[in-house]
């Protein structure tokens, strides 16, 4: 058994990464059996999903189409607020009457919630009937830790507290045949003070430009259309190197010549966004024009408590850079409202700054508190009530500046990647414009996979409608 410790997660040394190689499973312990794997949180725990599912069929697994038929059930889990707690713990609530009537039934956590102490504390304590627990360090340990929870009948847990490997040639089980994940790194070193990832992810570490441009032209090959390159603070990439000088603006570069139809990435951090990094963007057309870049805060002072590293008038800086380099560009962001200490007047500031950005679109969230991270001791005088009628007044704000940027596109055409049918209308097929916004056609299903141009007719503020344009 191997507990987390937050205390181990925090420590950073000058050592250098390990790169390692995934050893195919010899277990068939799955064989004759279906798996759910049910997925909370951001890109990169999807792409840790599509991980688990190719280790599991390695083993002779198959999918379940749901969690009722289902012999073994993995949760891969988030940590970043309160509201993914809840949601996880919740579903375990069902799960235990599901084991009830069961028993055979396997049940397992991984993810980032897996990776803090509290929360494994809380499952000695509480959930002892659940089967296994590991965490984000060693997903290519599950064969062996799954079989030994078998084995031994009793609850297995292995989460590593350290600050991570990297391991190559991982098996894969992509979502989708069109677009793709690829991490080039992990990890993250900026510790934000309300931020748990520094701890569940640990040390910022970058995948060699040699595995990422393989992994890329090997997605070519197989007919994918788009990538998006994976991790924690993307613009980060390369600064752990020691023996050589490449960084962010070199890799999406070479990305971009590997013909790859689209390159997206995700996250970056107003921080290490380089005017190289928007040369490169602005200089290939495979380079999509959409950037998510949080800001968190329109407020000095709370982008200060919260260890943002910028100010605002930075953030406004590379923002017209970004905004006047790279034509037609979308730019989305992320906001926390009720951070401790906001006042109305540091919320203000914030509405300012979406006034004066008027973003496409921005996630926005009532502060969580994480248990281990800074802000965590930090007094919150704000009510629950307030911080609700904040996030109101945001929201607001932001949806009437995504009805309007939307309404210009209105009588252009742009290429929209077609990806499926339409969620709301099984007539209609859907798919996303270069800036990242997604749109419903009247089309054929063997559009699918396929980059057309499409006239907009009709804007929402969370969507548009469009019409094929032949030839």
């Amino acid at each position: 058994m191997e507990i987390p410790s937050l205390k181990d997660a925090a420590k950073r040394s000058k050592n250098e990464i390990k790169i390692q190689n995934y050893s195919s499973t010899n277990s068939s312990i799955g064989i004759g059996k279906k798996y759910y794997v049910k997925t909370y949180g951001c890109q990169m725990n999807e792409h840790d999903s599509e991980n688990i599912r190719a280790i599991l069929e390695e083993m002779g697994f198959r999918e379940a189409s749901d969690y009722i038929n289902a012999d073994l059930i993995i949760l891969n889990t988030c940590a970043i607020r309160e509201n993914a707690h809840n949601k996880v713990f919740g579903f375990l609530g069902r799960l235990k009457h599901l084991k009830r009537e069961k028993p055979s039934l396997m049940i397992g956590m991984c993810g980032c919630m897996a990776q803090e102490e509290v929360v494994v504390n809380e499952i000695m304590d509480k959930y002892k009937w659940l089967n296994f627990v590991f965490g984000t360090h060693n997903i290519h340990k599950l064969s062996s830790i799954l079989t030994t929870a078998v084995e031994r009948q009793k609850q297995e847990i292995e989460v590593w507290s350290k600050e991570g490997d990297i391991l190559e040639n991982m098996p894969v089980k992509r979502d989708s045949n069109i677009k793709a994940w690829v991490n080039i790194m992990y990890g993250c070193d900026k510790f934000c003070t309300y931020c748990i990832v520094p701890f569940t992810r640990g040390k910022q570490r970058s995948r060699r430009k040699e595995d990422i441009i393989e992994e890329v032209k090997s997605l070519v090959k197989s007919n994918y259309k788009e990538v998006t390159l994976l991790g924690q603070n993307v613009n980060a990439y390369g600064k752990d190197f020691i023996d050589e000088e490449y960084n962010m603006a070199n890799l999406l570069e070479d990305v971009a010549k590997t013909g790859i139809e689209r390159v997206r990435f995700v996250t970056s951090h107003p921080w290490d966004f380089t005017d190289n990094m928007i040369d490169v963007i602005a200089s290939y057309k495979n380079i999509m024009p959409y950037i998510h870049l949080p800001i968190q805060s329109g407020s000095n002072k709370i982008l200060k408590l919260m260890g943002r590293r910028y100010k605002k008038e930075d953030y406004i800086e590379l923002f017209n850079k970004i905004k006047s380099k790279i034509p037609n560009v979308s730019i989305t962001t992320d906001i926390i409202v009720g951070f401790p200490n906001e006042t109305e007047e540091d919320f203000n500031e914030t509405l300012d700054i979406v006034n004066y950005c008027k973003f496409d679109l921005a996630y926005t969230f009532i502060y969580s508190k994480r248990e281990g991270t800074p802000a965590c001791k930090l007094l919150d005088p704000i009510s629950l009530d307030e911080k609700e009628k904040r996030l109101y007044k945001l929201n607001e704000l932001i949806n009437s500046y995504a009805k309007m940027n939307n309404e210009k596109l209105v009588g252009k055409t742009v290429p929209v990647l077609i990806e499926g049918v339409s969620e709301k209308d099984n007539n209609k097929i859907c798919g996303y414009t270069d800036t990242m916004k997604l749109v419903n056609i009247l089309g054929t299903k063997d559009l699918i996979g396929k980059i057309v141009m499409v006239k907009i007719t009709d804007a929402k503020s969370f969507s548009l409608d469009g019409e094929i344009i032949n030839g």
